[in-house]
């Protein structure tokens, strides 16, 4: 079953197009691996899978959980399960990190109908996150992302997916600047996320990530049209070869 279906899909940004007649999909419970050079364009399905405003979709459509999204807002995408972890999360002063967390938390379980609990049940499942991420617990008293290193932002990133629970996670270049040590623990929470009942699409460049999310199928976009297809050997030869050998 298809879990995501994109049909044709082209993006513009001002006069530019990016994407252009974009067709794909992720089905339930698989692991989609998107790679290919710079400027191909994956960066930018990542935020327009997600409603950022900054694009403006021409053509095609959109079809998450088999409703048509192609006009949704981002929050209504959230709510209806759908998580973008940003290559470069956004610095918020003044904006402590717990309670953003635990509003968004409430959100969520609103907009799905659930109950969130009490602040102290969250406490506790927060608590258990930030172990998992080996993340000091006086970190969530922190202002979002303010003053932390990339791997602390990728960290953060990861803790806002556990806690949201998606249905479809959708990672843009989650190993940028990320060392080994911090790759492990990511690639972990990743593996922790991963289950028959939800969906991993994954911007990357390098294969390094690949061990952990352990794809089912690769793409490979050039110029904003998906250039090749295949499984995971496809990354191997990109690996060995470079994009120029399938492009």
């Amino acid at each position: 079953m298809d879990l995501l279906l994109v049909k044709n899909l082209s993006v513009s940004a001002g006069d530019k197009e990016i994407l252009h007649e974009l067709s794909f999909s992720v089905a339930l419970g698989e692991s989609v691996v998107i790679m290919g050079p710079n400027g191909s364009g994956k960066s930018t399905l990542a935020k327009v899978l997600m409603g950022h405003p900054d694009y403006q979709i021409t053509g095609g459509q959109i079809i998450f959980r088999d409703k048509d999204i192609t006009a949704a807002k981002p929050e209504e995408r959230a709510a209806a399960g759908l998580f973008l972890a940003f290559q470069e999360p956004r610095e918020i002063a003044g904006l402590e990190l717990f309670p953003f967390l635990f509003d968004a938390y409430k959100a969520l379980q609103a907009a799905r109908g659930q109950d969130a609990g009490s602040v102290f049940a969250f406490k506790a499942k927060l608590d258990d996150e930030l172990a998992a991420l080996d993340i000091k617990s006086d970190w969530s008293n922190r202002h979002l992302n303010q003053d932390f290193s990339g791997g602390e932002k990728k960290k953060a990133e990861l803790l806002q997916l556990a806690l949201a629970n998606p249905v479809l996670a959708i990672f843009d270049e989650i190993d940028s600047g990320l060392d080994v040590d911090a790759l492990e623990v990511a690639g972990k929470a990743i593996q922790r996320f991963k289950n028959g009942d939800n969906s991993l699409l994954a911007v990357t460049h390098y294969q390094r990530v690949l061990k952990y999310i352990k794809p089912d199928r690769v793409l490979v976009m050039s110029k904003g049209r998906i250039a090749q297809s295949g499984g995971p050997e496809l990354a191997a030869r990109l690996e060995k070869e470079g994009f120029a050998s399938v492009i």
